[in-house]
């Protein structure tokens, strides 16, 4: 019920988008991260797999994953004109069809506990662009080159399983989360100094995922 609950989040967040209420809709897409990134935590702790056996929990966190990372800020970026006007349909095509097939991948969440290929954070992308307001010919380049991303064999880590630093991953996230609620929050007017820092975990992911996949790709060598 927790998990599905992520689904009326996405619903409230597209509310939010046709109605141009940027600091409701980023709020309502903050609290589906909270609830993602928490409820394989409660499920594992309360033992569902066992209690819910008929349940399949992965799936379900799949499809609300897909409406509150693909969907809603996909719809956001066509919406709020963060696309080319023209081609605006057609860039918005990338990521919805790329993150299909990237979320019905065998090995979509390793074993080991990593991403492959670009995990399709476009709510991520979508707050950045929203902030920046870069040439659309720009966000549509970004867009483009992560669509492509997610067939890539580049393996990013899984924040909340990760056995590589996971505490202190989990912590810089939780002040990450602070300092965008702050941002949200002062929509219109955003504190750019507070913006600038909120880069800090972004870079953070990025190295911390680039390092693992270069020693992933290390060990699979050696091993073979």
């Amino acid at each position: 019920m927790y998990t599905a609950l992520g689904s009326l989040v996405g619903f409230l967040s597209l509310l939010a988008v046709y109605r141009e209420r940027p600091r409701e809709a980023f709020l309502w897409m903050m609290v589906a991260v909270i609830i993602d990134g928490t409820d394989g935590l409660l499920a594992r702790w309360a033992k569902v797999k066992t209690v819910l056996p008929a349940i399949d929990g992965s799936k379900m966190d799949d499809l609300v994953d897909y409406l509150n990372y693909v969907v809603v800020p996909t719809v956001l970026m066509y919406q709020w004109g963060l696309l080319p006007g023209r081609f605006g349909i057609i860039i918005a095509a990338f990521p919805l069809i790329s993150s299909a097939y990237g979320f019905c991948q065998a090995e979509a969440k390793t074993a080991d506990h990593f991403f492959k290929g670009f995990p399709s954070y476009w709510n991520i992308v979508a707050f950045y662009l929203y902030f920046l307001t870069w040439p659309v010919w720009l966000n549509a380049a970004i867009i483009l080159m992560l669509s492509v991303l997610v067939f890539l064999p580049v393996y990013f880590v899984y924040p909340t399983r990760t056995p590589t630093l996971k505490l202190l991953t989990c912590v810089l996230g939780a002040i990450w989360m602070v300092l965008l609620a702050g941002l949200i929050w002062e929509i219109p007017k955003p504190s750019w100094p507070l913006f600038w820092v909120s880069l800090f975990f972004p870079g953070y992911y990025l190295a911390l995922s680039l390092v693992l996949h270069h020693r992933r790709q290390s060990l699979s060598v050696e091993s073979g």
